[in-house]
């Protein structure tokens, strides 16, 4: 089996209270793919611009992920600038440069467009949806977005969500999208609007999962070591699709596995700057952690 996502390839630069980090490979697609690769075959489909690394082509190519789909223009790559305080739960954007984003319009092979499952990564909603006209025959079909896009692209993003399975947001692009301020309130809204299942991420505290067969709920991995969040979100879509194309199952029990997957992906992930520390994971050390965080909560 094996899964492609469409969404961003970025260089990040991150300032937290501990310390900053300049034009570091980052991105949706390339946060989802980094885990995602653990548990299945990862197709990438993004684009950069001609200043981006070549390094940073390498090293995703060493991933094995295929990056048959990432396109290479004319023009600068897309560029995301941000800053942590406090908590560090939220992201103060600094500065947002689209480059080639402006003009892409996603490309994939004709093996490509057979893949049964399919990530759409944060993205503005009708480039999504330009990927998702393409595919043959999807078996399971999951969406991100943001803020700025429900706010900007209402109309686009509620066509595109009577077309996929789960909808992942986090409780504030919920709580915006539904106009509820209870999550679960939230989430019974955003069942109609479409997709089968809702997956609302919490940070910190946990993530809720909504359908109509069953509701779960599961808090977040405690770590002691949070040094930055960036990407934490595409981090947990990454293991949790990972193992659910792994498996080729969708029933109560994968489900509750890959939140679970997920829980423990982007526990890793804030633990350092950028990919520092999920680039560096085997299978194994979620295995071990999943281990640990049976310690805490009972399942």
């Amino acid at each position: 089996m094996s899964i492609i996502v469409l969404g961003t390839v970025a260089l990040d630069t991150v300032k937290t209270p501990f310390g900053l980090r300049r034009h570091i490979l980052g991105g949706s697609a390339v946060h989802f793919a980094i885990v995602c690769r653990l548990f299945t075959k990862v197709n990438l489909v993004a684009v950069v611009g001609e200043d981006f690394p070549s390094r940073y082509i390498k090293f995703l190519h060493q991933k094995g992920i295929v990056l048959t789909s990432l396109i290479r223009t004319e023009g600068a790559t897309f560029k995301w600038g941000g800053q942590y305080k406090g908590d560090l739960n939220t992201a103060i954007t600094l500065s947002t440069e689209l480059g080639v984003l402006l003009t892409f319009r996603p490309r994939v092979s004709e093996e490509q467009k057979n893949i049964k499952h399919i990530f759409l990564a944060n993205l503005d909603p009708d480039i999504q949806n330009h990927l998702l006209t393409h595919m043959r025959s999807p078996h399971l079909v999951a969406l991100d977005s943001m803020n700025y896009w429900i706010k900007h692209k209402r109309r686009s993003l509620l066509r595109l969500l009577k077309k996929v399975d789960i909808y992942v947001a986090n409780d504030q692009e919920a709580r915006t999208l539904s106009g509820e301020s209870n999550l679960l309130k939230a989430a019974k809204y955003l069942r109609l609007l479409g997709p089968e299942m809702i997956l609302i991420k919490k940070g910190e505290h946990g993530v809720l999962f909504f359908s109509d067969r069953f509701i779960f709920s599961i808090p977040a991995y405690p770590t002691d070591r949070v040094i930055d969040p960036t990407g934490a979100g595409d981090t947990f879509a990454g293991a949790f699709m990972g193992y659910l194309t792994k498996v080729n199952k969708i029933n109560e029990a994968s489900i509750k596995k890959a939140i679970i997957y997920g829980t423990i992906a982007a526990s890793f992930n804030v633990e350092d700057f950028g990919l520092n520390k999920t680039s560096r994971l085997e299978r194994k050390d979620l295995q071990q952690r999943l281990r640990e965080f049976r310690k805490y909560v009972l399942f």
